[in-house]
């Protein structure tokens, strides 16, 4: 008897510790669980990233941060930041940026003592759905010539539905401004849009030169018309070339040197100075 009494309660105590383990089980599945679910619902970090020329102080909300180059992960929103020149007879800069989940936004300036000769440009990411990838261009000051990837697509503001995802290369440049070029990445269902300002420059449309009696009848190139009336001149016979000057359409310039495969010509723009110009607004002519 006593033997059976020993088997019940042996059996009593598995089916009691059974319970008490599948309950701990359960809850530890349920803390799991939960774990699980806030983690997933809370909001990703937002990446900011912010460099100068000079170096400068950063504000967020009112709040110093710290100074360029300075880079964070903060939740996604809006802020508003200020950037500082170290350098007090530099103009500072303030601006309202949304922050997106797994994306990082870019500001870069380069301070200057006047507004109108600072620069610099703001990347920011919305999310729209899809498998596309878009940019949207505004340029300040507005309407200017819009280049990606070397190839002159329109003026700002500029928008492109469908690119193909990447890095790609913003030129952005107006008459008596400075050019700038901005390195930019396109993601498939985000609309990237860059703010770009230009500063004032001395970089102009140049004069009509004067002919000399030994320039008749040799060969000349005459700049066609083009969207801004003027035409680059670059130190290669190549977009990539360092432009050098800038020539108004209608006028001619000697011819020095002719890139028939790349189509390109070679024209002396000022005296003893040379460069090449696009065959695409320019021709050859007999004078």
């Amino acid at each position: 008897m006593s033997r059976v009494l020993i088997f019940v309660k042996l059996q009593f105590i598995m089916n009691k510790s059974k319970k008490v383990l599948l309950t701990i089980f359960i809850l530890i599945i349920f803390a799991l669980l939960g774990l699980f679910l806030i983690g997933y619902f809370k909001p990703k970090g937002a990446g900011i990233y912010i460099d100068t020329i000079p170096i400068s102080d950063v504000y967020i909300n009112d709040s110093l941060v710290g100074s360029t180059p300075y880079e964070a992960v903060r939740n996604p929103g809006e802020i508003t930041i200020k950037i500082v020149p170290q350098d007090t007879s530099l103009v500072s800069f303030e601006t309202k940026i949304n922050l997106v989940s797994n994306i990082r936004t870019v500001i870069k300036r380069d301070f200057a003592q006047t507004e109108e000769e600072s620069s610099g440009e703001i990347a920011s990411f919305e999310k729209v759905g899809g498998k596309e990838a878009s940019i949207s261009i505004v340029s300040m000051p507005d309407a200017a010539q819009i280049a990606i990837d070397g190839q002159v697509r329109g003026f700002a503001p500029y928008k492109i539905n469908s690119i193909l995802p990447g890095e790609h290369t913003l030129t952005i440049s107006a008459q008596g401004y400075l050019d700038r070029s901005v390195t930019i990445n396109a993601y498939k269902g985000y609309k990237l849009t860059v703010i770009i300002k230009l500063a004032a420059g001395e970089l102009s449309v140049l004069p009509t030169p004067t002919p000399s009696t030994q320039e008749l009848n040799v060969k000349k190139v005459q700049i066609l018309d083009t969207p801004n009336n003027f035409l680059r001149v670059r130190s290669e016979p190549s977009t990539d070339g360092k432009e050098i000057a800038r020539v108004p359409s209608g006028n001619s310039y000697t011819l020095i040197e002719e890139d028939v495969k790349g189509g390109w010509y070679k024209i002396e723009y000022e005296k003893d100075k040379e460069g090449w110009v696009s065959s695409e607004y320019s021709k050859i002519v007999e004078e």
